[in-house]
């Protein structure tokens, strides 16, 4: 159960991670804050083009984000994309003290960012795998697409989706033939098959749209979705299976309103009683909680920055998504979302703890990825940790010793710096 138990080589790998963080903070020339680094893995950001983005990739090594994602306009317009997609995810991943999350939602069908014009293998909807009523097809497409991403180096899924196509005319759910069935078991058994071919190849996977999108009128793209009077139980069930079954890596939130879960109204990402009250304490989820893309109007058109990120963490939201793929929408830098967190732990809005608490599960979870990459950063975390026992040990020595010596230490310590940098 990758949320909720550790095994010796989670514990292990957990470990490991804990040092690289301890590294990095000695790995610049003016050490980082340790907040900076915790707050930097509550980012998840999109770049504006398909190719590399030297300025992500710098707030990538200074350890200011922690999570990237990709859409269709990342995918270079070429019949064979492969490489292109590679080189970009290993640049990235190669970049990061920590290893990043790094993400696409590809659902299959509709929401599919690697098409087969970009010479990737085609997918079909979940609706037609309901439809089938055949897990060995649930099983093959879920096969394809783990294989696929963990070649192009994706380690997160944002699928499957486990709303129920309550709603026929829902414009975000069941038309665009998102959801496996109306029939929350039925959801649950094939999600369950797309959660174990990832985990095959040690991609993880994020069900979506906690507490449920299925029963909605309205886009949550384009403005508020109330499901106050729509919404049923029923679509907290394939959860409840998931989670208890042990078969859910993270949870994706939605931006839908219900005021039977929230009296004041909040949409779900922003809402403390939906999520620490019913996913976390009722359903009894502890892992990591990413938030849909907080530029969608839903929440945009509603809420300013500074509240929108005070309210989602505080609600519970591990990672925030800043997609900047949402037309309309202010452009969402990394610099400025991590500066408000910053300003809001200073003055008490946030709670240090709170930032600690996403902090230790997006480690845990990111320690059992199945990221083959993550054996890239032995050499370069054994070089850090060096680095880090010199600086101790410095620090240690009396006031009155490091006095004394200073004048006949001074060459070598210029030459220490001159090495570092």
């Amino acid at each position: 159960m990758i949320n909720t138990k550790m095994n010796r080589s989670g514990m292990k790998k957990y470990v490991f991670l804990m040092l690289i963080c301890f590294a990095i903070t000695a790995s610049f020339s003016q050490p980082m804050d340790m907040l900076d680094i915790k707050i930097g893995q509550m980012i998840l950001i999109g770049m504006p083009k398909a190719e590399l983005d030297q300025k992500v990739l710098e707030e990538v090594r200074k350890g200011k984000v922690g999570s990237l994602i990709f859409f269709e306009k990342n995918i270079p317009n070429k019949p064979n994309a492969f490489a292109s997609v590679k080189n970009m995810t290993w640049t990235y991943q190669k970049a990061a003290s920590i290893p990043l999350f790094i993400c696409i939602d590809q659902e299959g069908g509709k929401v599919n960012r690697l098409k087969e014009k970009y010479g990737f293998t085609r997918s079909i909807t979940a609706a037609a795998l309901g439809r089938y009523k055949s897990l060995d097809s649930v099983r093959f497409y879920a096969d394809a697409t783990a294989a696929t991403l963990a070649g192009l180096g994706f380690n997160v899924n944002f699928a499957p989706v486990v709303d129920l196509a309550i709603n026929k005319d829902n414009p975000i759910i069941a038309k665009p033939e998102r959801a496996y069935s109306a029939n929350a078991d039925t959801v649950a058994m094939m999600a369950k098959e797309v959660v174990k071919m990832h985990r095959k190849y040690g991609v993880i996977t994020s069900l979506k749209h906690f507490p449920g999108h299925g029963s909605s009128k309205d886009d949550t793209h384009l403005g508020v979705a109330d499901v106050t009077n729509t919404w049923s139980e029923d679509e907290l069930k394939p959860y409840k299976l998931l989670i208890d079954s042990g078969y859910v890596d993270a949870v994706m939130t939605s931006h839908i309103v219900n005021k039977n879960l929230d009296a004041k109204g909040y949409p779900g990402t922003l809402s403390k009683d939906i999520l620490d009250g019913i996913l976390r304490k009722r359903l009894g989820f502890n892992g990591v909680v990413f938030s849909d893309d907080m530029q969608m109007h839903a929440i945009s058109k509603n809420f300013g920055l500074e509240e929108t990120i005070r309210l989602a963490i505080n609600a519970g939201v591990d990672i925030m998504c800043f997609s900047n793929n949402i037309p309309g929408s202010d452009e969402r830098t990394v610099d400025k979302v991590h500066a408000i967190i910053k300003k809001m732990v200073s003055k008490g809005e946030i709670r240090p703890e709170r930032i600690d608490e996403s902090f230790q599960r997006i480690l845990l979870l990111k320690s059992q990825m199945g990221n083959k990459d993550v054996a890239g950063y032995k050499a370069e975390v054994a070089r850090l940790q060096n680095q880090l026992k010199l600086q101790v040990a410095e620090s240690k020595k009396p006031a009155l010793e490091i006095k004394k010596e200073e004048p006949a230490s001074e060459p070598s310590k210029k030459k220490k710096k001159s090495k570092r940098n």
